[in-house]
């Protein structure tokens, strides 16, 4: 029988908190063979990252302790010295985190940083190192990565920085790489290109996979096998088919449960409420349609919005090239009615709302909100403008001051637009913890005293403050636990139905996006190249790039594993355009009332 690549027996991992030992891993054992993946489930608070951590040894020792036996092609990593696991970790065993801002150097270009690890654990000089470090790049599909290689972090998107922290793990061609949530932030169609990648190299390198994730879907797509975590402890282990097809612990039944799948709206005019599962006994209840509260005449109406930034660079920082990051957008949004932006990252999508809120100041188009010109406002107008259009941001914790308290938080808009009194407006922060299922005596406490899905209530609790009529949510629940993820977004359609509330729902989850939006626009390289009805558009695609999104959302079935969906690996277009490009005229046909699709050219029928 071939010996295990990773083997953990017994593993316990404590923290010192409070001067005694708690556990957050117990008793955990499993094995991963060689070009084979097992996938970690659970949610937040499970245990998975802890473990993911204590097999590479980056917990702090000064407050966590670690036994059992954790061994790497049969040796044992616990008793080795720091000088020999730093060789181990990157070169042997790589891991991709969730966060990639927090895991690269902001003051090194990307380029210089996967180069790094190449001349440290593969001793190429540095000329080869980059060149690999290209190669790496274009691998992972990062677009024009030749001019995007001396490039800093920051000139990133998420999904983009991502694909940086994927190609430096792949870059020493590791014998086992740890993913820990490594495609929650990205578009459904880089997310499967990344999964098929994985597995390329599996089969190209013997490599075995450790893969932590929430999302079932993943783990039917990509794991051989699953352990599943719940407080810290496995309740279930099993081939993958095995646990999708009779789940026997109620956690893992409530896992599956909570999955929105592909097509589960069809015939359905509204969007449906989540079913809450419970985590004891599995059960959930029965899903329930919002009630109809659509009006008529547009709450906003945008026409031809155009978004661009100059790229200066020279002794005189003259124009070099400009992002076109928005390119004439139209669209109207009803009070009431969601409508939600979806495409890959860098299509447009967060600019488009930000540029609504003029939060960046447009280059040219119409905004009408209430009808009201928002380019026209000045300083105080559109602060009062403001007041109405608000935004729910992706990183509840980066969205929250973690020097003030929650009650501090959500006061301090109220008492700045002088809606109220502080005493008044203490009264109001408690109606409005009340409204997204939180204690009023959270308001004495910290950011930092909240789960993922807690601070992201307090951000939907901030946004309601001012009694908005339009909030922008900008990816607001994609990186929460699936379950979290149902509880946060029944709560939106819940006030939405209660407030009257307009949505611009901006996402790359495809199988959400279905469930809560009323219209859907698909965004690539800064154009909504179809627009219409939820129904419409799931029932009847027709751009090629609607098309594709829809073929990579994973089915959470591992049935449909070995279904190749004809997924295009084609290279994804810069936005960046020469100073004196004019981007060529576009048309749009109606396929049925509401549904439009642009005409696309031989680019797209080759693909």
């Amino acid at each position: 029988m071939t010996p295990p690549v990773l083997s953990i027996r017994s593993l316990t991992t404590s923290f010192r908190v409070d001067r005694a030992w708690r556990p957050v891993v117990e008793d955990l054992s499993f094995d991963i063979a060689p070009r084979e993946t097992v996938a970690v489930v659970g949610e937040s608070g499970s245990g998975k990252s802890v473990t993911a951590l204590s097999v590479m040894r980056l917990l702090p020792a000064a407050n966590s302790r670690v036994e059992g036996q954790i061994a790497l092609a049969g040796r044992e990593l616990l008793p080795l010295p720091e000088a020999e696991m730093r060789r181990v970790r990157g070169n042997d065993i790589a891991m991709i985190f969730q966060e990639p801002m927090t895991s690269l150097n902001p003051v090194l270009t990307v380029g210089f940083q996967v180069a790094e690890a190449l001349v440290y654990h593969r001793a190429l000089d540095r000329s080869a190192a980059e060149a690999e470090a290209l190669r790496l790049f274009e691998r992972v599909r990062i677009p024009a990565a030749r001019s995007r290689f001396h490039e800093y972090p920051h000139h990133f998107s998420g999904g983009m920085r991502q694909r940086v922290m994927i190609a430096m793990a792949l870059a020493c061609r590791p014998k086992l790489l740890i993913a820990d949530e490594p495609t929650t932030a990205l578009d459904v169609t880089i997310q499967a290109q990344i999964l098929e990648l994985i597995k390329m190299l599996q089969e190209e390198e013997g490599m075995s996979v450790l893969f932590i994730t929430h999302d079932m879907g993943v783990v039917a797509e990509i794991a051989d096998r699953v352990v599943v975590m719940y407080k810290g402890k496995a309740v279930e282990t099993g081939s993958t088919a095995e646990v999708f097809r009779t789940p026997r612990a109620p956690y893992t039944r409530a896992l599956l449960a909570a999955v929105p799948r592909l097509g589960s709206m069809a015939g359905r005019a509204r969007p449906m409420r989540f079913p809450m599962v419970d985590i004891a006994t599995g059960g959930s209840d029965e899903p329930t349609e919002t009630p109809d509260t659509v009006a008529e005449r547009p709450l906003l109406e945008v026409s031809d919005l155009v978004t661009r930034f100059d790229i200066r660079g020279g002794v005189l920082s003259r124009i070099r090239g400009r992002v076109h990051a928005v390119e004439k957008v139209s669209f109207t949004l009803h009070a009431g009615e969601t409508l939600a932006l979806v495409g890959e990252s860098g299509c447009g999508k967060s600019t488009t709302g930000r540029s609504i809120l003029r939060l960046v100041p447009p280059t040219s188009g119409r905004i009408l909100f209430e009808g009201r010109d928002v380019a026209a406002l000045d300083r105080a107008g559109l602060r009062q403008m403001r007041r109405r259009m608000q935004m729910i941001f992706q990183d509840p914790y980066a969205s929250l001051n973690p020097r003030k308290t929650v009650g501090g938080a959500l006061a301090e808009p109220i008492i700045v637009h002088g809606l109220a009194g502080k005493a008044e407006a203490r009264e109001r922060v408690a109606s409005l913890l009340r409204k997204v299922g939180l204690p009023p005596d959270a308001a004495g406490r910290f950011p930092h005293e909240f789960s993922g899905g807690q601070r992201q209530r307090l951000c939907i609790a901030r946004a309601l403050a001012l009694e908005p009529r339009l909030i922008v949510a900008d990816e607001a629940v994609s990186a929460l636990d699936v379950s979290i993820k149902a509880q946060v977004l029944n709560l939106m359609l819940d006030l939405q139905a209660e407030l009257g509330l307009a949505y611009l729902f901006i996402s790359h989850d495809i199988a959400v996006v279905e469930r809560v939006s009323h219209r859907i626009a698909v965004m690539y390289l800064g154009e909504i190249v179809e627009i219409g009805p939820r129904a419409a558009i799931f029932e009847s695609p027709q751009h090629p790039y609607t098309k594709r999104l829809m073929a990579a959302v994973p089915v959470p079935d591992p049935d449909h594993r070995a279904i190749r969906r004809g997924l295009s690996g084609a290279e994804i277009r810069s936005p960046v355009r020469p100073p004196d490009y004019l981007p060529p005229p576009r048309s749009y046909r109606e396929i049925s009332p509401g549904h439009l699709v642009q005409a696309w050219g031989e680019e797209w029928d080759r693909t």
